[in-house]
């Protein structure tokens, strides 16, 4: 019964770790691609760096222990200043998931090589750890390619939009209203009783997991 007790604890110590660090790089991967593309203001608010305190949002993290999600410190940035309009917006954005899918795919390398090293599964502390980081930084990609606001997806969705003319007015209308959607879609399960947000992202996981090798282990 100890025994169970401190492996729960660990798990716990490991999810903690792994939240922090994915935290931490998806939110300085924007800071990062907005200062690439000119945008000077996460830099001069102190964003482009990788301690996790300037990235981690207290109510944000709290809520993820509590009911499942969460946020961190949304990167502040100009559209004034960011290089090639929306489309640059969209790489901003982008940056935060993509840099999560590239820190799985690092983070799955050593349980990959480990299985066609001793064609099996690793079942060590250090692996299980590894997995956790794997796993939760492939679900972090997934929620914020959701194409709704404030997630990072959107910022697709808004340069889709203003190609097919949508007018910026109407743009920022949903920008208003789909945080709204968003917590509509996240307390389904409690409302009705279905999973929708899951639902959404299940192929989008299963497309990170095949990219990231991720599949293939204990995750």
């Amino acid at each position: 019964m100890l025994l169970g007790i401190f492996q729960q604890l660990d798990t716990f110590v490991f999810f903690v770790v792994a939240l922090i660090i994915a935290i931490t790089i998806h939110e300085f991967s924007h800071a990062w691609a907005a200062t690439m593309l000119g945008d000077p203001t996460a830099k001069m608010a102190g964003r482009l760096t990788l301690n996790p305190i300037s990235h981690l949002d207290l109510m944000g993290t709290i809520l993820i222990f509590l009911v499942g999600f969460g946020w961190g410190k949304p990167v502040p940035y100009n559209p004034s200043f960011v290089k090639r309009g929306r489309f640059g917006e969209m790489m901003v954005a982008l940056a935060g998931p993509v840099s999560n899918i590239l820190l799985a795919f690092l983070f799955a390398l050593p349980g990959r090589i480990y299985l066609i090293t001793h064609q099996a599964l690793p079942d060590s502390p250090i692996y299980v750890f590894l997995a956790i980081v794997v796993t939760l930084n492939i679900f972090l990609a997934a929620f914020n390619l959701i194409p709704i606001p404030p997630l990072d997806g959107s910022k697709v969705l808004y340069l889709i939009l203003s190609n097919f003319g949508m007018s910026h007015s109407r743009i920022l209308a949903l920008e208003r209203t789909g945080p709204i959607l968003l917590l509509l879609l996240i307390f389904a399960d409690r409302l009705i009783g279905t999973n929708i947000i899951f639902t959404l992202l299940e192929p989008v996981i299963a497309l990170i997991q095949w990219v990231v090798g991720s599949s293939i282990m204990p995750f």
